[in-house]
């Protein structure tokens, strides 16, 4: 069977993506789900009753994107404006590396509202290092801190109930789906009852800034003009096979979107950079065919092939 078929899509991003009405989030049109055999799935990976013909143009581009690469992928895309859903195997778990760095934060930010109060001093230093640098020891105080508990109430919250939360103080073996990272940014970049509009700003502006060695990812091929989050993960497991992941969401100038690109069992990190690259910008030069785009791949950093130490080696 055909590489591309046996990828099967997931048929349940929309029927998770909708996100708890008590939330007051922006669901995911229902009309927007994929087909929900493999074969119709697989050749159709984006649906959108308002934009159908440029759902399938983007079906098509992120098809092509992920033809003949080695490893195994899970994508999803929301554009809120466009009306458009695009998973490709958007159930399938994988270990999360950093990227849970952001739900982390996520949670931290919910229980100072819930609390009544800002984040403290304390709190601000270690969601900075953890967002902007990829701190580990950042992020390990921050999970002990707001405790297993508040982390799966957030994620209940968030309506992300694929998601399964690493063993003891192993975050980054927590267990995510492109459908949950895609409504976890849903939470971030809408109106709604998890997080106050001041805590999305706050966790955004982060985002916004992380080091420029970890701009990589979903960002690449954006729309000049128009603001990027990120954020990355990149862990190698058992001494060879790398998880390579990039979540993202992209706002101003008219724009509100988001990719996420999770990788596993990729030959090298720039290997599992270079596939997310090329599935970012089949999305951003398809939805923004009349702008001028950043189009230029990452440039190999020093620290790439060398694990973000989200797990220890032994694990």
């Amino acid at each position: 069977m055909p590489r591309g078929v046996r990828r099967t899509l997931s048929a349940t991003l929309l029927a998770g993506a909708v996100l708890f009405s008590s939330a007051g989030l922006t669901a995911i049109p229902a009309n927007a789900a994929p087909a929900s055999t493999p074969a119709t799935a697989a050749a159709n990976p984006c649906r959108s009753s308002k934009n159908p013909r440029l759902a399938k143009n983007l079906g098509t581009a992120i098809r092509t994107a992920l033809r003949g690469r080695t490893g195994i992928e899970s994508v999803g895309v929301y554009d809120r404006k466009r009306k458009i859903v695009c998973t490709v195997d958007s159930a399938r778990r994988f270990d999360s590396a950093s990227v849970v760095k952001a739900t982390i934060l996520g949670a931290v930010l919910r229980r100072a509202i819930e609390q009544k109060r800002l984040l403290n001093s304390t709190e601000k230093s270690l969601a900075h290092k953890m967002i902007t640098r990829s701190d580990n020891d950042a992020a390990s105080a921050l999970w002990r801190s707001v405790g297993r508990t508040r982390m799966q109430r957030f994620l209940k919250m968030a309506g992300m109930t694929q998601t399964k939360l690493g063993p003891g103080r192993y975050w980054g073996l927590t267990q995510i789906t492109a459908r949950d990272q895609i409504k976890f940014l849903a939470v971030l970049t809408a109106r709604n009852k998890v997080l106050t509009d001041r805590a999305r700003r706050y966790e955004l502006s982060l985002m916004n800034r992380v080091v420029s060695s970890q701009r990589w990812g979903t960002p690449t091929g954006r729309p000049s003009g128009v603001k990027w989050h990120v954020k990355n993960g990149w862990l190698p497991r058992h001494g060879r096979h790398w998880r390579v992941h990039s979540i993202g969401s992209f706002s101003g100038r008219g724009e509100d979107y988001m990719i996420v690109v999770l990788t596993r069992d990729t030959p090298s990190m720039t290997y599992g950079i270079r596939t997310i690259e090329r599935v970012a910008r089949a999305v951003h030069t398809r939805l923004n065919p009349n702008q001028r785009t950043m189009t230029v791949e990452s440039i190999p950093d020093p620290t790439w092939e060398t694990s973000d130490g989200s797990v220890p080696p032994n694990r």
